[in-house]
């Protein structure tokens, strides 16, 4: 499809569709906090809360305030998914549970840590855009927690019996990659270089697999591979959001062979996940070609091919490499077709089939909320407005 400008293009979507949404239909004025479950009808499905889709709101709306515009509704709706959290989120000790009811009433226990990394996150992006110290403490509580679970990071609520067959996980050192970033100086500078360069080097010297040219879910503590489901576990969409990340981290600390080596990873795995019968990237892989366990692998899921769009028009930017031009209008050129919803607009599906029609007609859930369409289109925004195209 022949864009006239990209810029113009994902700030239109973000701001006149996407948006717009979130604040017409997740506002929970009686309760407090967030709706995520709402369906193609723009109607809320089920009010249960999930903490880490409360927290990636709270922190979308606030970086639309500090990075954006300073819209006063955008600081409002931060404000109030803040409160929330606080109120109810966690059990007075910093541990946040997984899920609530609508009223706040804990729901599930705190065994998710990524209910823990979001909040942190949340509560960094509040101190930054109002300077106030209870922010900080929130992040300095949370953050402890994170770093004591970083071994177990399900703690006690681990399914697996224990020291059978014990795996290291590629999500957390992922997600500590973008978290460490986003917090700035509320780490020191010594302790959040530590943290940035164990995560890189794991992510590049345990987690890749040079031999097969993709980045394992799931590998032994030693860091050796697993002949396992779990072991041979591909997720193309972790892989490809672990690049661009580190491509950010590459710039900041001025490591131009961080850069390269993530766009090189980048490539080999899109071109070992795309689908190249009907299009678009596979959710789940076998790095051994075997069945995945996972019945859905072969969904084509919105945050996947979003978070490809960025590693890839980021990777232009920096190395200025016609490949990574060619699978980001690739990409976007799916995305664009398959995802967003042309007959009511708003936010974009989230669950296609194989051949790219919508599998699961909501727009938001229990795994899907106002975070990964918003951030993904200003950071398009932002990168082609540094190209001007």
């Amino acid at each position: 499809m022949k864009i006239v400008s990209f810029s113009k293009l994902y700030l239109n979507e973000l701001t006149q569709e996407v948006v717009p949404f979130w604040e017409k239909h997740s506002i929970d004025s009686e309760y407090g906090g967030f709706y995520t479950c709402i369906n193609s009808d723009h109607e809320v499905y089920d009010t249960d809360k999930f903490l880490w889709l409360q927290a990636r709101q709270v922190w979308t709306f606030a970086n639309l305030y500090d990075r954006l515009e300073k819209k006063k509704i955008w600081f409002e709706i931060a404000q109030f998914g803040c409160d929330f959290l606080e109120k109810f989120g966690h059990d007075g000790d910093y541990n946040w549970f997984f899920s609530l009811q609508r009223d706040g009433q804990p729901l599930v226990m705190p065994y998710n840590i990524f209910s823990f990394t979001f909040a942190c996150m949340a509560m960094g992006k509040m101190h930054h855009i109002t300077g106030e110290k209870k922010y900080k403490i929130v992040v300095d509580e949370t953050l402890k927690k994170i770093i004591q679970r970083e071994a177990k990071p399900k703690d006690r609520w681990d399914k697996s019996y224990e020291d059978t067959r014990p795996l290291k996980n590629f999500a957390l050192p992922m997600i500590l990659c973008n978290l460490f970033n986003e917090l700035g100086d509320l780490v020191p500078e010594g302790e959040k270089e530590k943290h940035i360069y164990a995560c890189v080097n794991d992510i590049f010297d345990l987690f890749w697999d040079e031999k097969r040219g993709v980045i394992l879910e799931n590998i032994s503590f030693e860091g050796s591979f697993s002949n396992t489901f779990d072991g041979r576990l591909i997720n193309p969409g972790h892989g490809l959001e672990a690049m661009w990340f580190i491509m950010d981290l590459g710039v900041q600390l001025d490591r131009k062979d961080w850069i390269d080596r993530a766009v090189n990873m980048a490539l080999s795995i899109v071109e070992k996940g795309w689908d190249k019968e009907h299009g678009g990237i596979f959710y789940f892989l076998d790095a051994e070609g075997q069945p995945p366990q996972q019945l859905e692998w072969d969904q084509k899921l919105w945050w996947v091919h979003l978070e490809a769009m960025i590693c890839f028009l980021k990777g232009y930017e920096l190395t200025g490499s016609k490949v990574c031009w060619g699978w980001f209008e690739k990409i976007h050129n799916y995305a664009w077709q398959h995802f967003r919803d042309k007959e009511r607009g708003g936010e974009w599906y989230g669950y296609l089939n194989r051949y790219g029609e919508v599998f699961l007609p909501l727009k938001g859930g229990k795994w899907k909320g106002c975070f990964h369409v918003p951030r993904a289109l200003f950071q398009l925004y932002e990168i082609s407005k540094r190209l001007n195209i």
